[in-house]
C-alpha cells in the first residue's frame, strides 16, 4: 500500500499541476512562457510540479473575470437578493399604497350600493346623491 502512495501522489500532484498549467491564461505565467511551464511539469516529474505551484503562477484573482465564477465573483451586482435593494422595496410600498386605496375605493363603492339595494327592497326612494 504504501509504495503505491509513493507513486500515486507524484503522478497526482504533476496531474493537477499540468491541468492548472493548461488552464493559467499566457499572461498569468510567471518567469517563462506557459508551454516552458509546461514541459518542466511533464519532464522533471516531482520538482516541476511544485515549481509550478509555488512560483509559476499569478495566484490573485484577475480582474477581468475569465471563468464565469470569476465573473460572478467580481461582478456580482450591488444587490444579492431584490429584498436587499431599497429602489424596488419602495417600488413595492407605492404599489401597495395604490391597491389599498383601490381596495377603498371598491369598498366604499360596494357599501353604497349595498345600501341602496337595501332601500329599494324596503321601498324607500334613493339617496338624493345617487343616480
Amino acid at each position: 500500500m504504501f509504495r503505491a502512495l509513493i507513486y500515486l501522489l507524484p503522478l497526482a500532484l504533476t496531474i493537477y499541476a499540468f491541468i492548472d498549467c493548461l488552464n493559467t491564461p499566457e499572461d498569468e505565467a510567471k518567469h517563462l512562457p506557459k508551454i516552458a511551464w509546461v514541459f518542466i511539469i511533464l519532464l522533471f516529474w516531482i520538482v516541476g510540479p511544485i515549481v509550478w505551484l509555488a512560483a509559476g503562477k499569478t495566484r490573485h484573482a484577475p480582474a477581468g473575470g475569465r471563468t464565469p465564477s470569476e465573473w460572478h465573483r467580481n461582478h456580482r451586482s450591488q444587490w444579492v437578493a431584490p429584498d436587499d435593494n431599497p429602489d424596488f422595496l419602495n417600488a413595492l410600498k407605492e404599489e401597495n399604497k395604490k391597491d389599498e386605496s383601490l381596495l377603498k375605493d371598491w369598498e366604499a363603492d360596494l357599501r353604497r350600493r349595498e345600501e341602496e339595494l337595501k332601500r329599494r327592497e324596503n321601498g324607500e326612494s334613493p339617496s338624493p346623491s345617487g343616480e
